[in-house]
């Protein structure tokens, strides 16, 4: 029998579909059903290592997590990484096929669905529940034609969509009642109801709007999702909006964030800690005194390195080093940290070489085949406490090889170095994501950042709490007799 398919489809980005899916499939989960996530294309710059060996948006995986499931290039078939305002690198069932502008993707899009639909009928047959995220809105209507992502795929695999709001923005019943206006009759037809986000204040306040929202669209309001605070869970794609203060934290840490900032989602661990008092800068901010600057990874390495010398950062980074501040570089960090880039078949551009910032003794040159490894292994740099344990994932082009190199940040099970440190110690670099996110390794690079008294921290146990209290909001706040009914649950007999 196949699974039970339904879709989360928002009025905009950032509504909370990525948020609502995870919601649904642990509640799923809790009540027994075999359910998997799926995302049609995703356009994003966070991506996470599958257990098969491909790259897919970072969201999918938390979904996964909220599934009790491993990663699978499946759940995210078509991933659109941007390297510039116009164009994106193309990933197809976790791996890249081509550069494309937006013209050339389009034409593309017949060939991605075919993807897209191979990934679909593989998961229908081998869960009892697929639970969909749309990408962006449904009702944006330059990209109606062959979309594969919202209505484009609903319609061609014949399920009900749920339709999410972000009350918190401002006009909500606009939102909703454009779509749906903007919606073909059929569109509409399998709009099975909508759901309103990041409510606060008093619902009976509310009543009459959601009242008069059913008489108008003749469509089931399915429940009023409160706003939720100090939810722990990775990004699909945009920078947190606000920065919490810590005025008790003790560490100071600073990250540029790049025009093509990736992999953002390495920071959770430090946003979360009590300790540390996390701060992105962008355009035209001023690098403030700190302990520690962490270079991010990077979608565009040379561009981003030339807009960080616009900046001004290059020489604020000089001065912190001289005066003895640490430095971490993670992937296209550690790569702006050696005394070149070099894009010899245009990888990330146009093809040349880029002067590095100089401050390990290596070389990177971008290759045409991208490194995808899950990995684990031991800090081997001369502060880690007890040799502490590692875990993370490559995701990178470049291979680098110099000197520095013989000193290496971490030692891998799987035989290989990675990263290298300088002489001094105190500047260091590694390709591994997520390298924040063990406890043992966030407590070792935090005491070589110069925190002494380390309060221990499990991100990924947050993660987990918050995708708890996602499915505790489903069952207080939705409408659990519809959701039974589309995705099999047996209801609960008292």
């Amino acid at each position: 029998m196949s699974a039970r398919v339904l879709m989360v489809q928002g009025c905009t980005s950032d509504a909370g579909k990525s948020t609502l899916v995870t919601a649904l499939c642990r509640w799923a989960r809790r009540h027994g059903v075999r359910v998997a996530p799926f995302k049609p294309q995703n356009m994003a710059l966070n991506s996470a290592v599958t257990s098969d060996g491909g790259e897919i948006g970072r969201a999918q995986a938390v979904q996964a997590q909220a599934c009790g499931l491993e990663p699978r290039i499946d759940f995210n078939p078509v991933l659109l990484k941007p390297n510039s305002d116009i164009g994106a690198q193309i990933i197809v069932h976790g791996r890249p096929v081509a550069d494309m502008d937006a013209r050339d993707y389009h034409d593309y899009k017949r060939r991605a669905f075919d993807a897209v639909l191979a990934s679909h009928q593989r998961l229908v047959d081998a869960f009892e529940a697929v639970i969909v995220e749309g990408a962006g809105s449904p009702a944006e209507i330059n990209l109606r034609d062959r979309d594969i992502a919202n209505m484009g795929y609903a319609e061609a695999v014949d399920c009900p969509v749920i339709l999410v709001a972000d009350i918190d923005r401002g006009g909500v019943f606009a939102h909703l009642v454009g779509t749906l206006a903007l919606l073909s009759q059929s569109e509409r037809a399998r709009v099975a109801g909508f759901v309103i986000n990041r409510f606060r204040g008093d619902l009976a306040l509310l009543q009459s709007g959601l009242d008069w929202l059913e008489q108008e669209t003749g469509k089931p309001v399915l429940g009023v999702l409160p706003y939720l605070h100090g939810l722990q869970l990775e990004a699909e794609d945009a920078l947190p909006r606000a920065r919490e203060e810590k005025p008790q934290a003790s560490l100071r840490v600073v990250v540029p964030a790049l025009p093509r900032i990736s992999n953002h989602t390495d920071f959770d661990a430090l946003r979360a800690h009590p300790d540390v008092d996390l701060r992105m800068i962008g355009p035209g901010d001023v690098l403030p005194s700190c302990d520690l600057i962490v270079l991010p990874g990077s979608k565009s390495t040379r561009a981003d390195l030339a807009w960080l010398r616009t900046q001004g950062w290059d020489t604020a980074i000089a001065r912190h080093v001289r005066y003895g501040g640490k430095v971490l570089g993670i992937c296209a960090g550690l790569q702006m940290l050696g005394r070149a880039v070099h894009d010899p078949h245009g990888i990330e551009g146009a093809p040349g070489s880029s002067e590095g910032l100089g401050w390990l003794d290596l070389e990177t040159t971008l290759a045409p085949y991208k490194q995808l490894h899950r990995v684990q292994g031991h800090f081997s740099f001369a502060d880690a406490a007890a040799d502490a344990a590692v875990q993370g994932y490559e995701i990178h082009c470049g291979i680098s090889r110099g000197a520095a190199l013989a000193h290496p940040c971490a030692r891998l099970d799987d035989g290989r170095d990675d990263g290298a440190v300088s002489h001094d110690g105190n500047v260091m670099g590694t390709y591994l994501h997520g390298v924040f996110d063990h406890p043992r390794a966030l407590a070792a690079l935090l005491q070589w950042a110069g925190l002494r008294h380390v309060t221990a921290l499990d991100v990924r146990a947050l993660r987990e709490a918050s995708i708890e209290r996602l499915a505790d909001v489903v069952e207080k706040h939705l409408d659990t007799a519809c959701l039974s009914r589309w995705l099999g649950v047996t209801p609960c007999v008292p």
